[in-house]
């Protein structure tokens, strides 16, 4: 690994949300429950560590139960930037998917400085920043 990877920390919706982002981005999906790894601070089919390698990186778990104290974590103030990351065709595509069951805040468009960008919160609540140069 060479840079910064996203891990969330979701209220029960890691499997899904990596199963997504896998759609959306490709890739290949690692997942390990937590009766995988012998916890017993969740349900056993839970997510205790979930990874997409690919074009897109990140990691994801289900949040241990309350009383562990390990809240799901929804950030706030905090967006995931793919600028430049695909050429605008795929960009077009992965801004499209993620906006499915999500809210485009600011549509992907052409920009006064000559680049297309635009903000889309997915369905699972995570804010991304989608653009490139053509």
């Amino acid at each position: 690994m060479t840079g910064l990877t996203p891990y969330l920390s979701l209220p029960g919706t890691a499997r899904g949300a990596l199963e997504h982002y896998r759609d959306v981005f490709g890739g290949e999906l690692v997942l390990h429950t937590y009766e995988d790894f012998g916890r017993t601070d969740g349900p056993p089919d839970a997510i205790a560590h979930g990874m997409l390698q690919g074009p897109v990186e990140l990691f994801a778990s289900d949040a241990a139960v309350a009383s562990v104290g390990e809240p799901a974590e929804v950030p706030s103030g905090v967006l995931f930037a793919l600028l430049g990351t695909a050429d605008p065709t795929t960009m077009r595509a992965w801004f499209a998917a993620l906006a499915e069951g999500g809210t485009v805040t600011d549509p992907l468009q052409r920009r006064a400085w000559g680049d297309h960008d635009g903000q889309v919160t997915d369905r699972f609540g995570i804010r991304w920043l989608v653009g490139f140069h053509e």
